[in-house]
């Protein structure tokens, strides 16, 4: 089961609506459903809260250390509470998939995403879920810089949300540990209604 969520992002105003920190809007999105507020925890250097789910405790961590050193902070919380890595979620920006899509996985590389790279590199391992949120791509590898730190366009932000919104509905099938049905639930997306067929006029 999950007991630590982590939503990846940059601190501090001028980040706060920028492409790359769709994690941290993941988690301010649970801290919602859960009515917990985070709050600032210099021994794990992020904002964090816990609550109580069926009888089990659950971490939500912001790390505040920016981007680069994210592990710092969920290797902080996760040594300090014996979290396993396979017990971690760690929510985060992708830019191989287009904004409106939300894909969940365990293991694998780091893609050259910086949050994650410190994480593998703190928790010794790469063996930790990842909930991956499409911002989409600029399309040239020297513009993924400022993309990443730019705030997407209006309707961009808008599927963004929705993507969110819609994995967030399984965040109980996460903390249960049922990945199997939370795989199934993110990535399955309502296909939008079919029109309703226009009346046959009669001659």
């Amino acid at each position: 089961m999950i007991k630590l969520f982590v939503g990846l992002g940059n601190p501090g105003p001028e980040y706060e609506d920028t492409r790359h920190n769709a994690g941290f809007w993941w988690i301010d999105g649970l801290a919602r459903e859960l009515k917990v507020s985070l709050q600032p925890e210099r021994s794990y250097f992020g904002l964090a809260a816990r609550a109580s789910v069926d009888g089990q405790n659950v971490w939500l961590l912001k790390p505040q250390t920016y981007m680069n050193l994210s592990g710092k902070s969920v290797g902080a919380l996760a040594r300090f509470f014996k979290i396993l890595p396979e017990e971690v979620l760690v929510v985060h920006d992708e830019l191989d998939m287009l904004p409106g899509q939300a894909k969940l996985k365990r293991g694998g590389g780091h893609a050259g995403h910086n949050g994650l790279r410190d994480i593998h590199a703190q928790l010794g391992t790469p063996d930790y879920w990842r909930l991956r949120i499409g911002i989409g791509h600029p399309g040239d590898r020297a513009e993924v810089a400022n993309w990443v730190l730019k705030k997407p366009a209006p309707d961009q932000r808008t599927l963004i949300e929705d993507s969110i919104a819609h994995s967030l509905r399984s965040w109980r099938l996460l903390q249960a540990g049922e990945m199997d049905k939370a795989t199934l639930q993110i990535h399955t997306t309502k296909p939008p209604r079919p029109k309703p067929a226009k009346p046959v006029v009669e001659g």
